[in-house]
């Protein structure tokens, strides 16, 4: 599993020029998966994103996780993060899972996204074409992988 999360002051899922989802502060999350993916990659990336410290503390430290400054999360499934561009100029994808795959992948993240943090997670429309916007505080972007941790 990966994910690319950014820090926002807000963010916003149109799909056919409607807004389908919307947060304040808190944390846009695209998040793609393998075949091989399961619950202890959901789990550890659920856990990890919920308390990492990415908001700032009365110094201005980023020393506080989401659910500390009781912000938001929304999570948008994004295939295209197991983009691989090693052969000519056209991505493959062949590597991210296919939808029958990745629909219950991300539908289990998101609830253990929502167990975490203790509130629902709005999400993105799943194999929807989507206009996601958002204010990147900072900007503070990372991508983490569950196969990969650094």
């Amino acid at each position: 599993m990966r994910v690319v999360v950014q820090r926002v002051l807000e963010a916003t899922v149109a799909v056919d020029g409607r807004i389908s989802s919307k947060i304040g502060p808190g944390l846009l999350v695209l998040a793609g998966f393998e075949a091989d993916d399961g619950d202890a990659d959901l789990d550890w990336m659920a856990g990890k994103l919920v308390r990492l410290r990415l908001f700032g503390d009365a110094d201005g430290v980023m020393n506080r996780s989401v659910q500390e400054v009781a912000g938001d999360i929304l999570a948008v499934s994004q295939f295209t993060l197991y983009a691989s561009v090693r052969k000519g100029n056209r991505p493959s994808w062949s590597r991210a899972a296919r939808g029958e795959v990745s629909q219950p992948l991300f539908e289990r993240f998101v609830e253990k996204l929502a167990a975490e943090l203790g509130k629902p997670v709005p999400t993105g429309v799943f194999g929807a074409d989507m206009k996601v916007s958002l204010v990147n505080d900072g900007p503070v972007t990372l991508t983490i992988d569950s196969r990969a941790p650094e």
